[in-house]
């Protein structure tokens, strides 16, 4: 047992914190020394063979829990207080195990959270706190289960607000959301029903005609598990026919190139019996990045094949040539493969 265990006496406070969503849930008082257990609890707690008997002080629902994030907290811990919310710096103290915290902050922590027992304010979860909370799903493979996360877009905390350097990135962003507006657009013309993610779709829809906002779907009619459809949800552009998905677009302009390649890699690991097509679109000036990145030894050793059997890259000139084609509306889709690359000996 680690230090922190054996220095752990009965009468000592635990405060305890929900990880993913940023949350201070409860406090529990130690009523025993530590000690081994091997002994059953739960599959999700079994790891944890050191263990204590405590007494509940305050115990919190996950959404009266209180957000780290909230003002309240933010600028009175000593943990928190000298970072600007969206930095990654402050969650440090968090990985390690038992933790001694101040006991300025001890205190305030208690006291808040003895008052929010009482007081039950409610914190609704956002989308991206119930996401965070199903993140991860068992698998079975052929010899034994796995345990798989789907991670969400790096946004631990809120957005910092702009400023005059974030300008750049900001351009960047704008041109992204542009030509994931023309994927969609020039598949909506050739009669695919459209999935951009919640997050990009309202962005999307401006630079699309509103004769066409209705073939964007809502929700996805697809039949997967939970782990399939939060990658799928993720993709930058889908064109589906009916209730199957067709091609999926991935566009890589403000990210690291291999972002996209790990989702249509983590895709493909998951339903390797999956028949579609994949593209990466990214600048002239990627080419050559994107074409080495798809033959990565990670991405060539999947069960059903290589990545770049299935996977080609097309450039932003490439799409916008495809935009500006006429009569887009009798074509078929397979007019992608004059404007494809593909890495294949």
């Amino acid at each position: 047992m680690g230090l922190a265990t054996q220095n752990v006496k009965k009468v000592d406070i635990f405060v305890c914190y929900l990880t993913k969503v940023s949350r201070w849930c409860g406090v529990l008082q130690a009523d025993s020394p530590a000690r081994k257990d091997d002994s059953p609890l739960h599959e999700d707690l079994d790891i944890f063979k050191v263990r204590f008997d405590v007494n509940p002080l305050v115990v919190l629902d996950p959404e009266e829990s209180v957000p780290i994030y909230d003002d309240r907290v933010w600028k009175e811990l000593s943990i928190t207080k000298n970072y600007e919310r969206g930095t990654h710096t402050w969650t440090g103290f968090f990985r390690a195990s038992l933790n001694r915290i101040d006991d300025k902050d001890g205190q305030f922590l208690v006291e808040l959270l003895e008052q929010q027992q009482s007081a039950k304010e409610k914190f609704p979860f956002t989308e991206r706190d119930k996401r965070q909370l199903s993140a991860k799903s068992r698998l079975r493979t052929v010899d034994r289960v796995v345990e798989v996360e789907i991670p969400e877009e790096d946004d631990i905390g809120p957005p910092p607000e702009a400023s005059p350097e974030d300008t750049p990135k900001l351009a960047d962003e704008r041109v992204s959301i542009q030509y994931q507006a023309k994927v969609a657009e020039i598949g909506a013309k050739m009669g695919f029903r459209i999935w951009i993610p919640r997050n990009d779709r309202a962005r999307v829809l401006e630079h699309v005609p509103a004769s066409q906002h209705g073939i964007f779907l809502d929700s996805l009619p697809l039949n997967y598990d939970d782990a399939t459809l939060r990658i799928i949800e993720q993709i930058d552009v889908l064109w589906l026919k009916g209730r199957a998905m067709a091609r999926a677009f991935e566009i890589e302009h403000t990210t690291a190139i291999y972002s996209g390649l790990l989702r249509m890699a983590d895709l493909l690991a998951l339903q390797p019996n999956m028949n579609i097509r994949l593209h990466i679109v990214a600048p002239l000036d990627k080419r050559e990045r994107v074409l080495r990145e798809i033959r990565r030894p990670v991405f060539s050793l999947l069960d059903r094949g290589p990545l770049y059997e299935q996977c080609s890259y097309l450039s932003y000139d490439s799409i916008d040539a495809l935009s500006g084609t006429q009569h887009l509306t009798h074509m078929s889709d397979s007019i992608l493969a004059e404007y494809e690359e593909s890495t294949e000996i």
